[in-house]
């Protein structure tokens, strides 16, 4: 645990172009649920999950098999990392090629959860890592969770991890 702060600009594409401004990333859409009934503060609710994950991929027009980086909670606890996992690999694994990798991390690892600043923090290493094109490595990892059914195509990054597009496609994170 940690404290911390982060600020990004946000404006409008138009006239982030009409300014002339250095354009970073693009947010193509967002969803804000309330986690719905759960068996404690800090178990979360899966089904509330996919719910909030197929609704920002609607608002985006994105298809979920285009999203090839997943920013996640990503606690370390061995009950709430298995729901959202399970959560994420609902949606995100629809009509996926199970050659076509979902990277999924969490900045917790690199910088410890910065408790308010937790989601921005999140978004800053999402952009960095587009801006890069490289996936930064989720540090500490020394055994992956066994209560989770890990799908061929759901990947860790380990190391810095070349950040790469399917052919046609760009790069899209969640």
């Amino acid at each position: 645990r940690g404290e911390g702060c982060g600020m990004v600009v946000l404006k409008a594409l138009s006239q982030a172009q009409a300014a002339g401004d250095q354009i970073l990333a693009v947010i193509r859409g967002s969803a804000v649920n309330q986690d719905g009934a759960s068996s404690g503060l800090t178990v979360p609710n899966g089904q509330s999950q996919q719910k909030l994950m197929a609704r920002a991929l609607k608002q985006a027009r994105v298809q979920p098999a285009d999203i090839t980086y997943l920013e996640t909670h990503g606690t370390g606890t061995s009950l709430g990392d298995p729901i959202e996992v399970y959560a994420a690999a609902a949606v995100l694994g629809q009509e996926r090629d199970p050659y076509q990798s979902l990277w999924i991390g969490t900045v917790k690892t690199n910088i410890g959860h910065l408790e308010s600043a937790a989601g921005v923090s999140g978004l800053i290493k999402v952009v960095l890592s587009l801006q890069h094109q490289q996936l930064p490595p989720h540090l500490h990892l020394s055994e992956i969770n066994p209560k989770i059914d890990w799908q061929p195509w759901l990947k860790i990054p380990q190391a810095l991890t070349p950040w790469v597009a399917p052919p046609g496609k760009e790069r899209l994170a969640g």
